[in-house]
């Protein structure tokens, strides 16, 4: 009796252990890998589209990570914004109307109902960006960088898990975009537990119309912000990025600009951007210095932290410019789009 007690403990201990064991391994389960920190990044793509007849355009693509140990994708957050600013045949700007976002326009993007889009993998539907979007995130995580890859062609084409949930689309913009958020990641102290969201907003930025001296321009810039927040909503980590688009035409309505340009974002400037080393630059706090917008920018990002949505705008004095500490620490840029752009992505 003795001995078939001893052998039933036993298998009860054995598969104790087991379960123990078992537990360990899930990331749902394990308090360790809940607290354990994260890489964060965020990456921009941005190009011109080729000029058609008195319109042009410019795209910008941007996604955010968190990254863990192995590289593996925790959270990701993406969006893209196709501008098409039009003009008319003798130069005189076509305001857009709207400046809504690729995800932000739901089912109004059409792609959804499009009688003539392609039902790449045979599942009887076609999904809106949106949630083409979602899929591509929703297959993405838990996965590397490199495994998500594997789903895409040199040409931008979906295949294997991809395609199967849904998003058929081109992702090579997703793809580059996703290989400079995973090359600017850094530590941080964000982890699984945190909420990580992006937003772009776009906003006119100087278009005028053209005259017989000297060509029109639809300017545009593209604000981004991605923002990772505590249970509380408050700020644990933050980037801010920009990217300006310059679409030029002539008084005969014939676009001028250079569809082929390459496009760099503030942040990928840098010193080149300028404004540290322009002599026409005010010193708006006095302290004989005028840092770089990629230097104000992290100083930003570095007040949003600690801070929910709702305490935002008190970083900005009536004219827009960063005030307070913020001013003090050198940021003293116009940053109204900056906390626009924050403020949707920590409320999203």
């Amino acid at each position: 009796m003795k001995k078939i007690l001893s052998v039933v403990l036993a298998v009860v201990m054995l598969f104790a252990v087991v379960a123990l064991a078992g537990c360990s391994k899930d990331p749902a389960n394990n308090d360790d890998n809940k607290a354990a920190t994260l890489k964060f990044g965020l990456g921009v793509v941005a190009n011109y589209g080729e000029a058609k007849e008195t319109s042009g355009e410019f795209i910008a693509t941007a996604v955010a990570v968190l990254l863990d140990a192995d590289g593996k994708i925790v959270k990701i957050d993406l969006d893209s914004v196709d501008l098409q600013p039009k003009w008319t045949e003798d130069g005189k700007i076509v305001a857009l109307e709207d400046l809504r976002t690729k995800y932000d326009l739901g089912k109004d993007y059409g792609m959804g109902g499009n009688p003539y889009a392609q039902d790449v993998n045979n599942d009887g539907k076609i999904l809106e960006w949106n949630e083409q979007a979602d899929a591509f995130m929703k297959t993405a995580t838990g996965k590397t960088p490199a495994e998500v890859k594997a789903f895409v062609a040199e040409n931008g084409a979906t295949s294997g898990d991809l395609a199967t949930a849904g998003c058929t689309i081109n992702v090579a913009e997703f793809m580059a975009a996703l290989d400079k958020a995973v090359a600017n990641a850094a530590d941080s102290t964000a982890t699984a537990e945190n909420n990580l969201k992006l937003a772009l907003l776009a906003a006119d930025h100087g278009s005028k119309d053209a005259t017989e001296e000297a060509d029109g321009v639809q300017a545009y810039d593209v604000t981004i912000s991605a923002v990772v927040t505590d249970a509380e909503g408050k700020v644990v980590v933050a980037k801010t990025d920009c990217v300006s688009s310059e679409i030029k035409f002539n008084a005969k309505g014939e676009a001028t600009y250079d569809a082929k340009a390459e496009v760099k974002t503030k942040l990928e400037l840098g010193k080149d951007y300028g404004m540290g080393g322009n002599p026409y630059a005010q010193d708006v706090n006095n302290d004989g210095k005028v840092l770089e917008w990629n230097e104000q920018a992290a100083e930003f990002d570095k007040a949003l932290v600690g801070k929910t949505a709702a305490d935002f705008a008190k970083l900005a004095d009536e004219k827009g410019n960063g005030t307070g500490d913020l001013a003090t620490a050198g940021c003293t840029i116009g940053i109204s789009d900056m906390i626009k752009a924050a403020e949707a992505a920590a409320k999203a």
